[in-house]
């Protein structure tokens, strides 16, 4: 499992990046919990204005973000991410979607794909997979949150058919990194989850008594390979959220009282 992904600092804001897409010429970031404003945990980076967090914190938190990984929090794109597997296309009309309200994102929407220039991508998650996919060639470039719902109903291959069809993008010049999530060591699921992946089996681990280990990353890995990308384009952070939470928001971890962090992806 290929891993290129690192922490840095910058303008007194912590965020992760693959230095595989870096070196692309895609900005990405994965965004820590620490040195910002909140109302739901005091002192913490939240990024989401669905939370139930001041309004006015979030945006400067964003602003904080925007600045230190180098692009205009005005351009924010977001969508409402429903735990589903639909797929968006943003057009020009679109950029700026739910940068400053959440009433504007774009709804029923779990991914977003464009080829468009300058047009930062953003997801919020606290333990689901964040999965970034970038096409040096054709420039188009996607983000995708996998939660259990969406990873088993295949949001990642259909992210990829999306590209591939609007985008003619060939998938095996797509990079893809997945970003920290909560890993197959802490990711507890019943037979009720299971029940709904027998396709996936592999990726359960028995823990006794209907309870499973589920390791999701593993599974969009595997679904991006199925999609044809190539074994050594694929970058896995392998950092677990739920053992890193002095890092990273946690919803498991932290009971359903924490923000969301932000993954970002753009190409200028």
């Amino acid at each position: 499992m290929q891993s290129d992904f690192s922490l840095v600092q910058n303008k007194g804001i912590w965020f992760g990046q693959f230095a595989s897409l870096s070196r692309l010429g895609f900005i990405n970031a994965c965004s820590c919990r620490l040195h910002g404003e909140s109302d739901l945990v005091p002192g913490t980076l939240n990024l989401a204005l669905h939370v139930g967090d001041d309004p006015a914190k979030v945006l400067r938190n964003r602003k904080r973000f925007a600045q230190a990984i180098g692009v205009p929090a005005e351009r924010f794109t977001t969508c409402e991410q429903v735990h589903g597997t639909e797929v968006a296309v943003v057009t020009q009309k679109m950029v700026g979607a739910g940068a400053t309200d959440v009433a504007t994102t774009i709804q029923g929407t779990d991914a977003l794909v464009t080829d468009l220039q300058g047009v930062p991508l953003m997801l919020f998650y606290a333990d689901c997979v964040p999965i970034l996919l970038a096409d040096p060639r054709t420039g188009a470039y996607a983000v995708v949150h996998g939660g259990w719902r969406g990873s088993v109903g295949g949001i990642v291959r259909k992210t990829v058919n999306v590209m591939q069809r609007e985008m003619h993008v060939a998938p095996q010049n797509l990079r893809a990194a997945i970003g920290p999530c909560i890993g197959g060591c802490c990711y507890e699921v019943d037979d009720a989850v299971r029940d709904q992946a027998l396709a996936y089996d592999r990726f359960f681990k028995p823990q006794g008594g209907g309870k499973y280990l589920l390791d999701l990353a593993a599974l969009n890995r595997q679904q991006l390979l199925n999609a044809g990308l190539e074994f050594d384009h694929i970058s896995v952070a392998g950092v677990c959220t739920y053992e890193n939470v002095e890092l990273f928001c946690s919803y498991r971890a932290e009971h359903g009282k924490t923000g969301r962090m932000g993954v970002c992806l753009c190409h200028l």
